[in-house]
């Protein structure tokens, strides 16, 4: 099927505009034309009927026919006994009968006021009193006022099809100004590749609609520039929190082949489930954190955050020497997966026993319309420079990044926040005058 409308936009503005244009004055001119003929033979039957008027009262007040003929100094009327063949009026009105002022008398029951009929004129009939006369009276419409017409009629003609087309090339010009600032945003955003999304596009200074644009244009372009740099520095951690186990187990399996006289097989192999372990951990939180960057959405239901911290602590194993407390004030109710709200609470309470020095205390309340959990421990806290950087990915604030210390991965904060945002909640270091508090905020179901 071929193309019916232009494809630029321009151009197809400025035919809507032109056509709009066209209908709209050529409907209001149609009306101003039609308004002032109406005018005209509203005037004219106003005329005509004051003629009847004042001719059937002469009738109608004992004057006869001829004498009111030579009472009126104008023409444009008729006196007879009736309509059509029975007025008592010959056939032509021009000729014979007797002249009486404008009038001429045909009968004494037939007076015609000249010239009458009147081309074009306007007619008024009405009888006398008693029906012994009928009366019949014509206006012509005002020359002048018909002049006037005709020429309206000849100047919209000819003014309205310019007027569409002058509209349509003012849109036209108008669209392609509004336009050359998305030409130059368009061309921006073209050359930009991955290495400088740091360019922005230029920002129209108009206010309009094209300036909208261009400020969410740049806004769009900052948020995938971070997310670049994000995702770059994410699969470098990855591939270096990666690599110290396959080294471990590529040089633990390399000493035991070349001396497999002098060391412990079970030793290396227990060392290398360890580093398995590790990298399992590791790739199982990386696909979880795929998964909450692209939104990809969970199974919901109403969950008891109470009853899911309850069967959280008693399925888990104690620390040595860290004492796990728990305060619940309240038992609010959220709609999430509870899978990934038990990971949240299990990533917290590992967070906390591997900082605190004797004890973790777990509260959970209500407000503000938020089930709220905090989970604060005795330890060395969290210095408050750092207290947004904890939830970055592959972030660890121990001095020590050996795998001996137990320190992990980095990715159990990042995790936690990612959860937290995907339910609709937050997560975040709260103050405390001892140690560290992180507060997890969901809203109520």
């Amino acid at each position: 099927m071929a193309r019916i409308l232009p494809r630029s936009t321009r151009w197809r503005v400025a035919l809507f505009a032109a056509l709009a244009s066209a209908v709209v004055l050529g409907l209001g001119s149609y009306w101003f034309v039609r308004s002032l003929r109406s005018g005209l033979d509203l005037a004219a039957v106003r005329v005509a009927n004051e003629k009847v008027a004042a001719i059937a009262g002469l009738l109608e007040a004992g004057v006869s026919p001829t004498e009111v003929a030579g009472q009126l100094n104008y023409g444009g009327y008729r006196i007879s006994l009736g309509k059509g063949k029975d007025s008592g009026c010959p056939e032509r009105l021009d000729q014979g009968g007797t002249v009486v002022g404008k009038a001429r008398v045909l009968g004494p029951g037939c007076v015609v006021g000249m010239p009458f009929p009147i081309d074009g004129g306007i007619e008024s009939v009405t009888g006398t009193k008693g029906g012994k006369y009928f009366v019949q009276a014509q206006t012509a419409l005002d020359p002048v006022g018909l002049e006037t017409v005709a020429n309206a009629e000849q100047l919209l003609w000819g003014g309205v099809p310019a007027a569409a087309l002058f509209i349509g090339g003012v849109a036209w010009f108008a669209v392609r100004r509004s336009l050359r600032a998305v030409g130059a945003l368009r061309a921006e955003v073209d050359g930009i590749r991955a290495r400088d999304l740091g360019r922005r596009v230029p920002v129209p200074d108009s206010g309009d609609e094209i300036t909208e644009l261009a400020v969410t244009m740049n806004a769009m372009l900052a948020r995938l520039d971070r997310s670049v740099q994000r995702q770059s520095q994410f699969t470098a951690d990855a591939s270096h929190e990666l690599r110290t186990p396959l080294a471990s187990m590529r040089t633990q399996l390399e000493v035991q082949l070349a001396h497999p006289d002098r060391l412990d097989w079970r030793h290396s192999f227990e060392n290398a489930v360890l580093d398995v372990s590790r990298m399992e951990t590791l790739t199982g939180d990386l696909l979880l954190l795929s998964k909450l960057d692209i939104d990809q959405p969970a199974g919901s239901t109403r969950i008891a955050l109470a009853d899911l911290l309850t069967e959280h602590l008693a399925a888990r194993l104690p620390r040595d020497g860290v004492e796990v407390r728990t305060e619940i004030r309240a038992d609010p109710v959220v709609q999430g997966h509870a899978g990934r709200l038990e990971r949240v609470l299990r990533n917290l309470v590992d967070n906390a026993e591997r900082h605190a020095a004797s004890r973790v205390t777990i509260t959970l309340t209500e407000a503000g319309g938020h089930g709220v959990l905090t989970v604060r421990d005795d330890g060395p806290g969290i210095p408050a420079e750092h207290r947004e950087r904890v939830f970055d990915r592959f972030v660890r604030l121990d001095d020590d990044r050996a795998r001996e210390d137990d320190g992990g991965s980095g990715l159990g904060l990042a995790i936690a926040a990612e959860i937290a945002r995907t339910h609709g909640g937050t997560l975040r270091v709260a103050e405390s005058t001892s140690g560290a508090c992180l507060e997890l905020r969901l809203p109520l179901a």
